[in-house]
């Protein structure tokens, strides 16, 4: 009975010994007498007691190290790196589980492989760039580790994932100079940028004052155009009046300078009138009449004694009434056409119209008729 109490304990014993548990996501790796021998999957596993032990168990899901390492580019400046790496086990196979479990003593020395192949990877690129390249080859620098880094994990039973440089530093002092060469390129694009600004305000105020200026003159222009077509307008007009009273003057036998005799005892009249602190000194003796009299006789242009010259002024007279009967003759107002129908007296409305003008201005209203106006 005794006897048979041990052999069962023994047997239970064995049991127990026999038993292994493999976590999920890992591969448990079974040696006999330190040699591989096999692979556990995850679950509830037997192995043969005392003969079979678990060596390692190997994850088998993604894994996460974070590196940091120093490079020297070709000019000599120290750089800072910090990466982040993602691999995991290849596949699940035999052969590939058993090289992730033998390749490396343990854990920290695979960390410190791994560390290296990047390291040395990073450092070969980098040794062929300048420092002010570098921070520009970020994702070129990830590229070219992970074609090395591909082919070295393989070697090892692992897959690379995902390589992310995270940071890329340089020493104190290449860093402040940096800065220092930032800050003044960005002062210089700053003051292009207030240069450019500056010469386009200044090229717009050119041109809005170059446009003032011209539309100024062509307006001083036009205004003197104006003014110069509205005293040549004023001067024929004028001209015209005295050629008309001086032809009748001579239709009627009297010598033209008398109209400018008037028009100069007129101006006289009016200086002695209007002027205020002058002094006109003139001779009022009847000689010094006569020898005014003489000489703008001198001005005129028509000799009221030439026989001829009276005929040419009295026809040019007899043409221009004839042409002034002509025109067509503008009619009355309606209150003026009422109120001559109606018979009412000279001192009613309708001789209050007298003297209106027509719109063309060559007739007058003398109450009762247009009449023509010269």
């Amino acid at each position: 009975m005794l006897a048979l109490l041990v052999l069962l304990g023994l047997v239970v014993l064995l049991v127990l010994l026999s038993v292994r548990t493999i976590d999920q996501a890992h591969v448990g790796v079974v040696t006999m007498f330190g040699k591989y021998r096999r692979v556990l999957g995850p679950g509830l596993n037997f192995v043969i007691p005392v003969l079979e032990s678990i060596h390692s168990k190997v994850p088998v899901q993604n894994q996460t190290a974070q590196l940091q390492f120093a490079a020297i580019t070709r000019d000599q400046a120290n750089v800072h790196f910090t990466a982040t790496i993602i691999y995991t086990v290849s596949d699940h196979q035999a052969e590939t589980i058993q090289r992730v479990a033998f390749a490396f003593i343990d854990a920290r020395a695979f960390g410190i492989a791994l560390t290296s192949a990047v390291e040395a990877s990073v450092r070969e690129f980098v040794a062929t760039k300048l420092q002010a390249d570098v921070l520009g080859l970020r994702g070129t620098i990830v590229a070219h580790a992970k074609e090395s880094l591909d082919e070295q994990l393989a070697s090892w039973g692992y897959t690379l994932i995902d390589l992310t440089v995270n940071d890329i530093a340089f020493d104190a002092e290449v860093m402040q100079s940096m800065s220092r060469v930032v800050a003044a390129k960005n002062a210089q694009t700053a003051a292009e940028f207030e240069g450019q600004a500056l010469l386009i305000r200044r090229t717009k105020e050119a041109q809005a004052e170059g446009a003032a200026i011209k539309i100024a003159a062509e307006n001083e222009a036009e205004a003197a155009r104006l003014r110069g077509e509205g005293l040549a307008s004023f001067r024929r007009a004028l001209a015209s009046g005295f050629a008309e009273a001086a032809d009748e003057l001579a239709a009627q036998g009297v010598d033209p300078a008398v109209l400018s005799f008037q028009m100069w005892t007129e101006t006289l009249r009016d200086v002695a009138k209007d002027g205020v602190g002058n002094v006109v000194f003139f001779d009022g003796s009847t000689d010094g009449y006569e020898k005014t009299f003489q000489r703008m006789q001198g001005l005129t242009a028509i000799d009221a004694l030439d026989p001829e010259l009276v005929a040419q002024a009295r026809r040019r007279v007899a043409e221009r009434q004839t042409r002034q009967k002509a025109a067509p003759r503008p009619s009355p107002s309606p209150d003026v056409i009422a109120a001559v129908q109606a018979g009412v007296p000279g001192d009613a409305p309708v001789s209050r119209q007298a003297g209106i003008v027509s719109d063309d201005g060559r007739w007058v209203w003398d109450g009762t008729a247009w009449q023509p106006l010269t």
